[in-house]
């Protein structure tokens, strides 16, 4: 456990990044970083794994909603952030034990998360999306994989990618980094269901209504069965790909590419 059980049994602290709150048998977690797109801060991380290891040992929490504040779902991750080390924060969510991986804290939830997005999503945005049972999106929102055109790779992502879309569908996109609409999301299985815009929080809530009808245990049980099934060590998986990340961040392209995006001009790959 990434927490003591004395650090679970509350969510009385401050989130730097976070909303947090627990209704009846709901956890609603918001991104709260909009003045940064809600980019992803190793602070952020920390309070992920926080508020959702909270849910998954509170047997009152029968599902998780994930949203955000702001006109940005969620730019990806902050790499300044992660390289860094972030700076101080406000925060007083306890700090987890071991190392933090986006891309695995969902597999041991074994409870309903649905993702409700209102806004665009980039990057490392579907570390999130990806991890969820469900993905409601408006209608009009679009996600986007740009890293190969700052010079990287979504490394990570595209392994949780795999997970929900077809293989070669995933890999075309991480090799030419284009923007895909909402529609196309939904056809090749990353979003569950798409609404209007003034209507995603009405058919959240909806989908909750129908799954808060059914039994928690048996969810839970069955959602837990379904891990063991698809998955092997994901841990060490994303714990490489989260190297290889780190590896292509010191490049001479990696550098080109960030500052050519910062200058809004073309890069001038090396290939080194």
């Amino acid at each position: 456990m990434r927490f003591t059980e004395k650090q679970l049994n509350s969510l009385d602290y401050t989130f730097a990044f976070l909303e947090v709150e627990h209704k009846e048998n709901v956890l609603t977690i918001t991104l709260n970083r909009p003045e940064k797109k809600n980019a992803l801060h190793p602070v952020t991380a920390n309070e992920l794994a926080f508020a959702l290891t909270y849910a998954k040992n509170n047997k009152d929490v029968w599902a998780v909603v994930i949203k955000a504040n702001g006109d940005v779902f969620c730019a990806g991750a902050d790499l300044k952030a992660f390289m860094t080390g972030g700076g101080d924060t406000n925060t007083t969510v306890p700090k987890a034990e071991g190392e933090i991986l986006i891309g695995e804290l969902f597999n041991e939830l074994h409870k309903p998360c649905i993702a409700q997005v209102e806004g665009n999503a980039f990057a490392g945005a579907f570390l999130l999306l990806a991890g969820c049972t469900h993905v409601v999106a408006a209608d009009n929102v679009v996600f986007g994989l740009p890293e190969v055109k700052r010079g990287l790779f979504p490394y990570q992502v595209m392994a949780s990618l795999m997970q929900v879309m077809p293989e070669r569908k995933v890999l075309d996109w991480c090799i030419q980094g284009y923007n895909l609409d909402a529609a196309k999301a939904a056809d090749w299985g990353l979003v569950t269901h798409l609404a209007s815009a003034d209507k995603v929080a009405e058919t959240v809530q909806g989908l909750l209504d129908t799954i808060l009808a059914n039994s928690p245990i048996a969810i839970h049980m069955g959602l837990e069965a379904y891990q063991h099934i698809r998955t092997g060590d994901t841990k060490a998986q994303h714990s490489y790909l989260r190297g290889m990340l780190m590896q292509t961040v010191q490049t001479k392209d990696a550098q080109e590419g960030i500052m050519a995006f910062r200058e809004k001009r073309k890069p001038d790959w090396k290939n080194e």
